[in-house]
Formats: structure tokens, C-alpha cells, sequence
């Protein structure tokens, strides 16, 4: 029994809602937020890469896409057999002579999408898993489904379900049948020239302000053209490398950041003929400023100078400062044994000139004492000896060789006192 083929499209999106699933929406898809905060000043790189979005004329558009039909077979050992292939620039090839005009998949699928494979005439040897392979070498996409056909001689047993992985579709000995694969991306639709369907964006959204009230930043375009939104642009606060869709980097740049620039920032990447839509969002705060410089030149202390040694520098040299700085411990123990050190040999010189003061003195007071006697010592215990109970004065004849008997009585006198002295320090 043959079906309308118009009708056959139709009930094969009824039976693979997935399908409908696989068309592209407007709405771009996020592949990356993030928390940036900078302190007020500073410069702000918001990084925005896609290795997929490095732009290059396509000019074998035909080559690269590609669909092709493959069948698993239950028996014998699961064997593997393509049953078709098919590209923009090749009619379709099917790969085994018996399922020639017996096998197909329409011919305006890659104009509508629709890569559905029909069978007609179904035979027990159908049975099997098939599988849907959409490649876009290009784009870089690879897209598979798969469909498992039963064969049933009964009609009551005709059905169709889920299994969870796969449909199933029992069909009727010798009816035909429509393995469903639609796919209604862009990608499989010949676009305008490739400058034209490639776009990247940069949006900001202040705080408090709708996501739909964002403003536009900058629109970038593979041709080389830009379109800058108001005077930040121009006044180089921001910018995008002028190579971007060279390298496939739109990173967003921001110098002297201010209060002011804080929000929601989001890059947009669109490859309108390969059906890419991507978006990344970046929530930048704000922070403090960073403390100034220092604008006079730091003291340098080399060992022990206390000032500052200051040289010429020239313009064209470098300005290099080296400070050194004295550890806490060995610093404070090596001044603390200077102090010691100083303290004690002033303490000892002290101590020793008194000692010699006192001696000096008591010496003068003695012989004083001495004298004022004339003759006979006292002593602080109030003991009185006379220098001839010490030592028998030997009298020298009138021919001395002093001058007179009063230097001679004075020269005795000084010999008491010796002796006196050395018998009271013993």
C-alpha cells in the first residue's frame, strides 16, 4: 500500500516531536557567566572567545554537508551497512542494487530540511536500527538520529512508540514506510554571502535597567565593518581587537574604570548560515581605587648612615632604588649591646676617678696630721706613736749634707710616715 508522500512528511513530524526541537531559536543561547570585580582605575578585560567563530570564506559549501543513512542488523553479528549518502553538489548514492528506486530520501532536502528515508515494498531483510547522520564539516556539526524498523505480518501489530532512546515503528510486510529526520536549521539553507551572516555584538546593562532596554555597544561584522554606539568607543575607553574574527577573540577591553561602568555586560556571537548562536554574560564591579604612589622618594639607610645618600640620576637611565633593610632582632640585640657597653666603661671611669679622688685626699689629710704633730702620728682611733719607738734614729754627724737641722727634721719626718703607713694598711 502506497502513501502520498506529502501526507508521509507530515506523520513522520507527528511521530518524532524531537525533531521540531532541533530548529534554531532567535534567542541566543548562554555558554558562560561570570563575577569580574576591579578596583576603580584599573583596566578591565572581559574575554570572549570562540574557537568555532574563526571566519573564513567557505567557498566548497557544497562538499561540506553531507547526510548519509546507516542500518544495524540484528543478524548477522550486528553488521553495519550504509544505505545511502547524498551532498548539495551529488545526487544521492545508495549503496546496494536491490534497494535501488526501492530507497530514497527527497531530493529538496537540503532546501527544506526534510532528510526523511523512504521505503517502499518493505521486506524482513529491512529490519534493523537506522540511523540519520547530518554532517556540516564547516560548521562543525555532527547530528545523528536513530530509528528502529520492525516488520510484522500482522496488521493488527502496527504501531509506533518511544522506548526510551529510540523510536520504534512496526510496519506491515510489503507496505512503505518513512523513517523520519527532519532538521529545519539554518545551516541547511543556502545563505547570503558569508560577511554578511556573521555578527558579534557587545551590550551593556547598567543596574536596574531591563534587559531589554540594554544598550548597544558595538556591532562587529566579518566584512570589517564597525558600528560604535555612542562616544566611548570613540574616545578609546573601549575596544575590540581589530583582528577578531581572524582569531576568533572579541574580548571586550575597558581602561580607567569608574563607578559608573558597573553591570551586566554580554557578548553576542552569530553565525546566521551555520545556524550559531552564542551568548556570554560578564557582571562587573566596581571596586575602591587603588592607593596612590608615594611622590617623594623613600629614605635609604645603608648600615649605620643616618642620611641618605642621593646621586644624579639621569633621564635616559633607568631609576632603580635599593633599600635595605636592617633585621628586627639582630638590629635591636646590636644596638642594645652598644648601650650596655657604653653605660659600663662610663660606670667604670666614674667608679675609678672617685677611688682616686678619696685616695688622694686621705693621703693629704695624713700628712697634714703629720705635720701639724711634728713628729708623732694620730691616727683615727686616737692612738699616738712616736717615730722613735719605730725605728732609733741614727744621728749623722754636723757635716750632712743638709743644709740645715729643719730639712733634716722634715726628711724624718716623711720616713715615719712611710713606715707608719705601710703598718696601718696591713
Amino acid at each position: 500500500m502506497h502513501l502520498d508522500m506529502n501526507l508521509l512528511q507530515i506523520l513522520a513530524l507527528l511521530f518524532l516531536p524531537q525533531a521540531w526541537g532541533q530548529s534554531s531559536s532567535s534567542r541566543p543561547a548562554v555558554v558562560e557567566a561570570k563575577n569580574i570585580t576591579l578596583p576603580a582605575g584599573s583596566k578591565a578585560v572581559l574575554p570572549c572567545h570562540s574557537p568555532r567563530m574563526v571566519w573564513t570564506q567557505d567557498r566548497l559549501k557544497d562538499r561540506q554537508r553531507v547526510v548519509h543513512w546507516d542500518v544495524v542488523h540484528s543478524s548477522p553479528d550486528h553488521s553495519v551497512d550504509r544505505v545511502l549518502d547524498m551532498s548539495p553538489g551529488a545526487r544521492q548514492r545508495v549503496y546496494n542494487g536491490f534497494n535501488k528506486g526501492r530507497v530514497f530520501i527527497p531530493d529538496s532536502a537540503f532546501t527544506d530540511g526534510n532528510f526523511s528515508l523512504v521505503i517502499n515494498n518493505v521486506v524482513n531483510t529491512d529490519k534493523g536500527v537506522y540511523t540519520c547522520n547530518l554532517h556540516h564539516h564547516y560548521c562543525q556539526v555532527h547530528e545523528s538520529i536513530q530509528i528502529q524498523l520492525n516488520v510484522t505480518k500482522s496488521a493488527r501489530k502496527e504501531k509506533r512508540y518511544w522506548d526510551g532512546e529510540k523510536t520504534v515503528l512496526v510496519v506491515l510486510l510489503g507496505s512503505s514506510i518513512v523513517l523520519p529526520c527532519v532538521n529545519r536549521r539554518a545551516l541547511w539553507r543556502d545563505g547570503l554571502q558569508e560577511d554578511q551572516q556573521q555578527v558579534a555584538h557587545w551590550d551593556f546593562q547598567p543596574p536596574g535597567v531591563r534587559p531589554n532596554k540594554a544598550d548597544r555597544l558595538v556591532d562587529l561584522y566579518a566584512s570589517g565593518e564597525r558600528r560604535n554606539y555612542g562616544p566611548l568607543f570613540a574616545q578609546s575607553k573601549m575596544s575590540v581587537a581589530e583582528d577578531a574574527f581572524a582569531y576568533g577573540d572579541f574580548s571586550l577591553s575597558i581602561s580607567d574604570l569608574m563607578p559608573e561602568d558597573k553591570g551586566l555586560y554580554s557578548c553576542h556571537l552569530h553565525h546566521h548560515y551555520c545556524g550559531l548562536h552564542e551568548r556570554r554574560i560578564f557582571r562587573l564591579t566596581v571596586g575602591p581605587s587603588l592607593p596612590r604612589e608615594p611622590t617623594t622618594p623613600p629614605r635609604i639607610f645603608l648600615n649605620d648612615e643616618l642620611e641618605p645618600k642621593t646621586e644624579e640620576v639621569s633621564e635616559d637611565s633607568p631609576r632603580v632604588v635599593n633599600v635595605f633593610l636592617p633585621e628586627q632582632r639582630g638590629y635591636f640585640v646590636q644596638h642594645l649591646g652598644y648601650f650596655l657597653a657604653t653605660f659600663l666603661l662610663l660606670a667604670f671611669i666614674v667608679i675609678a676617678v672617685i677611688m682616686l679622688t678619696r685616695r688622694r685626699k686621705k693621703r693629704g689629710l695624713e700628712y697634714e696630721m703629720g705635720r701639724s704633730v711634728g713628729g708623732t702620728m694620730i691616727s683615727e682611733g686616737e692612738i699616738a706613736l712616736d717615730c722613735t719607738e719605730m725605728r732609733t734614729y741614727n744621728q749623722d754627724s754636723l757635716n750632712s749634707e743638709f743644709k740645715n737641722n729643719l730639712l733634716k727634721e722634715r726628711d724624718m719626718v716623711k720616713e715615719c710616715n712611710k713606715e707608719f703607713d705601710g703598718k696601718m694598711w696591713k
